[in-house]
Parts: structure tokens; C-alpha cells; sequence
């Protein structure tokens, strides 16, 4: 590590998801006064076993902007992962020992995207009694006090009112006062299955190979982390601004269309569908929410809603625009707590075979083999196949909440831990949503081709076949039933079991047991 002569006035540190020249830190840099630090650390890929994809999308985005910020004849302080010089393991200690040699007088930063790193940073400035500033982050449409307006006073908190909010705010697909096309949702549209032929000829997604740089990542993460899950032989993520607009342009061009439609849809060895795969990139902060939801605007009215429907655009757009910056909301009104939520007080152990696809459930099997091959899964195969059985098998949320973010490419803990602990696992008792996520065997028969060929039969409850979603699915009902019934969007699940017969509950009740007790076998 080597750094300037004098002392720094104001060290700048940018983290690995705040890659972009716009960020607000960077405000009054002064070349000759100030110096920019970026740290790769170890610890953020062993915190949990990451995914090697997720450690080099990280580490192989860095070095690019590494270079751009030289380019730029920023000054910068970069300590890599492979620098001998620096052997400290966590973020925050290799901070500390920069924040000794560089002796600034102050230390700005953009806020992170994980409120842990929030701590260490505090923690560090306070030790060295250097002053710290934090910048809201202008990535996002919503900041976090924007958020925290909107929920103020609020009972129920709501993506859709959200959504509306900022549609408004933003004149995002606005008609003067009114939502475009009279309507603010087109969710009912965009829930089809794929016919059942396939799905047809799907436009690939746009894929990047990788650059000496990447390359050297590559090589770098398989020395280092060789024992961790993953594979990189498949690695094409955009890991610069130019990759990331190429792919929003690529999507738009070629995937956008059916997108809408489709985006709910499942089929073996079609791990993308229509998705936009553009997670990475925004994560990232290679490209920005705004441009993203400029380009599939202007693209609509250009090319018109024949040949790019409204529906279509509109279900990404509510993505981007809605979902998006309300569960970034979310999740810092709801820490440090969310992290040890469990409202139904799960304490199961993840199955093993979440590390390797090794199951006879072949839904199951599918999504988490494409999520080793390419750290990557769409919204539906995570919030129902392993975000769903992950609720149904009652396992630990902080566990599932762990894999999560080390197995997917696209995982920052503010966009995972609430999707996750939230969303498919209700841990937080429905603070943001207005019902547990379940569904029997059966839904993924309809939104999918898994279940031909499994060994496994979606309509049966009990027996050698029976499905274990669908099993665990009526035993779910069955052990919370009186919460669920009070609820008016589970109560007619719940009332569906008046039809089983004492012996039929008794029957499922052992079944179930038989499950949760060889689940590791299933």
C-alpha cells in the first residue's frame, strides 16, 4: 500500500457498489488535496460462502473503476486482495490501517448498502477520531428520509401505494394527472405460464466476455476462494457502465417484449426467461434507475404499444421504480431488527443440498443447479421454490437469509435480507406484506414444466409420491391455522382444510413429520 506525502484532506472511501463518477462524495473533490480510497477485503466474501461469480462481479467491477478513477487522474489508494502489503482480513481493519497512513483530516462516504458496513465505518472513525460524513446516496429516486416520511404514521405499508407515489413524483408513465392507459397495474397481464409446447426461441441476454482484467479476477478468486460453491466457467456479467448500458439496450431491444408476459413463467434449463438481467449493473451503481426507466419510456412511445405493450413496460418499470427503491426503504426502517426476525420461530437447519442441487425435487433442483452455474435466479424461482419451501420446512430465516446473499450475483444485503427475511419468509410477521407467500406443489405445475418427469406428484398430500412442497404446504395451514384464518387473504386456504377428515389430518400430520425429519434426503 502506498500513499501521498502529506496528509489527505478528505479521503473519499468508495465501496464495491458504489461505482459510478457521480457519487455524491466525490462533490468538491480536490485533486491535490483529497485521494480516494477502495478496499478489497476477504472478509466480504467469507462472512458468508459466497458464491465465486458473486466475489468476482465484485472484485473484477472494482478494478474497472479502479482504472476509470485513474483515467480520470483521480487520485486513489487501492488496496487489492492480493496485495501483500495489506493482510488484514475485514473491511474494517484494512480501513483502519489505511486511515493510519493516510492521516486525513476527514472521511466522506456515500451511504452503504448494508447497515453492518454502516457500523464498522462509525466504529472506525470513532477509534481514530477522524470526523465522518455520510452522503445520501443519489442512485436511488427514494431516499432513505424520503422513505421514512411516507411510512411515518403509515399502519400498512404498501408497495403499490408506494409505486403510485413515486409514478406521480417522477412523471414516470403519467397522462397528465392519470396513470398511462387509464390504469396503474398490469400485474393481471403478466402472470402467464409458457404455453405448453416451451418457450419458444427466448433472445439470449446480452454477455460480456471477460477482459484481461476479469480474467485475472478469475484466477484470483480460484486461488482464493477454491473451496467456495459456484462456477465461473459461465462468467459474462457486465462489470463496467459501457457493459451495463450495452445490456440495457441489449433488453430493451431484444427482451423487454416479452418480459411482461412471461416474467412469472418457469421451464428447465431456461434459467433467464425474459429477465432483464439487469440487477447487477444497478446494483452496482454502473448505471442509474432513472436512465433505465428513461430508455423503456421512450422506447414505448417510440415504437408504440403494438410492438412494445404497455403491459410489458409497465411490469418492469413497477421493478424498478417500485419494488426496488421500497424494499432499499424498507430495509433500513426495519434494522437492525430484520436480521434476527422469526415470527414463526423456525429454527430448522438448511438443507445441505441447498449447496449443491443434489435433490429429487426437480423444481428445486433446477433452480439452485442455474443458481450454482450462473449465481443468478429469477424473482419467482426465489420467492417460490426456495424461498417457499425454505418457509414450508421451517428453516432458521438468518440461515436462508445467508445463502441468499452468498449465491446470487446480485445480492447487497438491502435489496436481500427484506426480499428474503420479509417477502418468502414472513419473518418479520408482515410488516410490508399482507400475507406468507405459499402455495402447494400445484402452482408450480402450472407456472412450469419441473414437475413432468419428477418422482414427486404435485396433487398428492400424503403417500411414496406425495410432493413435499404440497405435503408441507397443507401441514403449514394445519399448525397455523388460526392465524392464517384471520387473515382474509388466507382465510379460504384455510378453509379448504374443513374438508379433510380427522384421520386425513392425522395421516398428513405424519407424513409431514417424516419430511421435515429426512428433508436432507428428499
Amino acid at each position: 500500500m502506498s500513499g501521498p506525502a502529506s496528509r489527505v484532506r478528505r479521503l473519499v472511501l468508495v465501496l464495491g457498489d458504489q461505482l459510478w463518477l457521480g457519487n455524491p462524495a466525490l462533490v468538491g473533490f480536490d485533486p491535490a488535496q483529497d485521494r480516494v480510497l477502495m478496499i478489497e477485503a476477504a472478509g466480504e466474501s467469507t462472512g458468508v460462502w459466497s458464491h465465486r461469480a458473486r466475489i468476482a462481479v465484485f472484485l473484477s467491477a472494482m478494478r474497472h473503476f479502479r482504472d476509470e478513477l485513474h483515467s480520470a487522474d483521480i487520485p486513489l489508494t487501492y488496496l487489492a486482495l492480493d496485495d501483500p502489503q495489506c493482510a488484514a482480513g475485514t473491511l474494517a481493519d484494512r480501513l483502519a490501517l489505511a486511515m493510519e497512513t493516510l492521516r486525513p483530516e476527514a472521511l466522506w462516504i456515500c451511504e452503504p448498502g448494508e447497515w453492518r458496513l454502516q457500523q464498522d465505518i462509525e466504529a472506525v472513525a470513532q477509534a481514530t477520531g477522524v470526523e465522518l460524513t455520510w452522503h445520501e446516496d443519489s442512485h436511488f429516486l427514494c431516499s432513505r428520509t424520503r422513505f421514512a416520511d411516507w411510512v411515518r404514521g403509515r399502519k400498512e405499508w404498501r408497495m403499490e401505494h408506494f409505486y403510485r407515489a413515486m409514478r406521480r413524483e417522477h412523471r414516470v408513465l403519467m397522462a397528465g394527472d392519470e396513470p398511462l392507459g387509464g390504469q396503474w397495474n398490469f400485474d393481471t397481464d403478466n402472470r402467464r405460464a409458457y404455453p405448453k409446447a416451451g418457450p419458444g426461441a427466448i433472445p439470449e441476454p446480452a454477455r460480456f466476455e471477460p477482459d484481461d482484467i476479469t480474467q485475472e479476477v478469475i484466477a484470483l478468486v480460484c486461488e482464493r476462494f477454491p473451496d467456495h460453491p459456484g462456477s465461473l466457467d459461465h462468467f459474462g456479467w457486465p462489470v463496467t457502465r459501457a457493459q451495463g448500458l450495452a445490456a440495457l439496450h441489449h433488453f430493451i431491444d431484444e427482451r423487454l417484449l416479452g418480459f411482461g408476459p412471461y416474467q412469472d413463467a418457469m421451464w428447465n434449463d431456461t434459467p433467464f426467461g425474459w429477465h432483464s438481467l439487469l440487477s447487477v449493473a444497478l446494483n452496482l451503481h454502473l448505471i442509474y434507475p432513472r436512465e433505465v426507466i428513461d430508455a423503456v419510456e421512450a422506447a414505448h412511445h417510440e415504437r408504440g404499444p403494438q410492438a412494445l405493450p404497455l403491459a410489458s413496460v409497465e411490469g418492469f418499470v413497477r421493478q424498478v421504480l417500485g419494488w426496488r427503491e421500497f424494499i432499499r426503504g424498507v430495509y433500513w426502517q426495519q434494522m437492525p431488527g430484520l436480521k434476527t426476525a422469526n415470527h414463526f420461530g423456525h429454527q430448522r437447519a438448511l438443507p445441505r443440498w441447498y449447496w449443491t442441487g443434489e435433490t429429487h425435487m426437480a423444481c428445486l433442483r433446477d433452480t439452485i443447479a442455474q443458481t450454482l452455474k450462473h449465481g443468478y435466479a429469477h424473482h419467482i424461482q426465489r420467492l417460490m421454490v426456495t424461498g417457499q419451501f425454505a418457509l414450508l420446512a421451517q428453516i432458521d430465516p438468518a440461515q436462508v437469509a445467508d445463502w441468499y446473499l452468498a449465491v446470487y450475483v446480485d445480492a447487497i444485503e438491502w435489496v436481500e435480507l427484506p426480499n428474503v427475511a420479509g417477502m418468502a419468509l414472513y419473518a418479520d410477521g408482515g410488516r410490508f406484506t399482507s400475507k406468507p407467500y405459499i402455495a402447494s406443489g400445484q402452482y408450480i405445475a402450472r407456472m412450469s414444466n419441473h414437475c413432468t418427469g419428477c418422482r414427486y406428484r404435485p396433487a398428492d398430500r400424503t403417500g411414496p409420491q406425495a410432493c413435499p412442497i404440497t405435503t408441507l404446504y397443507w401441514y403449514f395451514l394445519d399448525q397455523h391455522e388460526a392465524e392464517l384464518k384471520a387473515n382474509p387473504r388466507t382465510a379460504l386456504m384455510v378453509r379448504n382444510l374443513a374438508r379433510l377428515e380427522s384421520d386425513e389430518r392425522t395421516a398428513l400430520r405424519d407424513h409431514a413429520q417424516q419430511v421435515l425429519t429426512h428433508i436432507d434426503a428428499l
